[in-house]
């Protein structure tokens, strides 16, 4: 199994509870570990769907149902974050503002090591993949689209205009983009992991207060509402 993945599995399966979804899970990893495999071995365009499922022992439609598009097998933390980010702010937003909210998830994934926060051993041969896939960097820019949307639709949930919830949300993403690309470009660069995630504090602390400086002026967004 891709070193990248192993520390994701393990973290998660500590998590889930219950028969019925420990078995979601396993199936979930034997999918995604086979089309990593598959993917690493002839590339993204190279491998059907199809395929995936025969190494996985699993029909096609347990593919789509697991993995909607075939890219998500390959970028399949967008779920993830979307929810990470938009429970923080649902819970936590109205009274500690969204820029600290964010700041301290951000903190908790770079001191975790967590996959999010980009500070991930082995993980290039992942992100060479996909670099040099046109799919796979479409998608990965589709996804950031679609966090942008989510996040602009608990903004509104916690008062702000339409006009505001997009710019902030816009923020939002820019500032998780921001702290996820530094750390990966250090990773990919050959940069020792422990020198990256020291480094990334200093600046995970510089992006959020950029960000809180942005919406300091939306009093629903400061935590001043």
């Amino acid at each position: 199994m891709n070193l990248y993945r192993v520390k994701l599995y393990v973290e998660y399966s500590e998590r889930v509870t219950g028969l019925r979804e420990r078995k979601k899970w396993e199936t979930r990893r034997r999918i995604s570990d086979a089309a990593t495999a598959l993917f690493m071995a002839r590339g993204f365009d190279g491998v059907t769907v199809a395929e995936v499922a025969q190494t996985a022992g699993v029909s096609k439609m347990t593919v789509f149902n697991y993995f909607p598009r075939k890219e998500d097998l390959v970028l399949d933390r967008s779920a993830e974050i979307r929810a990470a980010i938009t429970t923080a702010l649902r819970t936590l937003a109205p009274a500690a503002g969204v820029a600290p909210v964010l700041h301290d998830l951000h903190r908790t994934w770079l001191a975790q090591r967590h996959p999010i926060s980009g500070v991930v051993l082995h993980s290039k041969p992942f992100w060479e993949l996909v670099m040099h896939t046109p799919a796979l960097r479409s998608r990965w820019a589709e996804q950031r689209e679609e966090l942008a949307d989510a996040v602009a639709e608990v903004c509104r949930e916690l008062g702000a205009p339409a006009a505001e919830s997009v710019l902030v949300a816009g923020f939002v993403v820019t500032a998780h983009r921001a702290t996820f690309t530094a750390a990966t470009e250090r990773i990919l660069a050959g940069d020792p992991a422990d020198d990256v995630e020291r480094d990334q504090v200093a600046f995970v602390d510089t992006t959020f207060a950029a960000l809180s400086r942005a919406v300091s002026g939306f009093a629903w967004a400061a935590g001043r509402a």
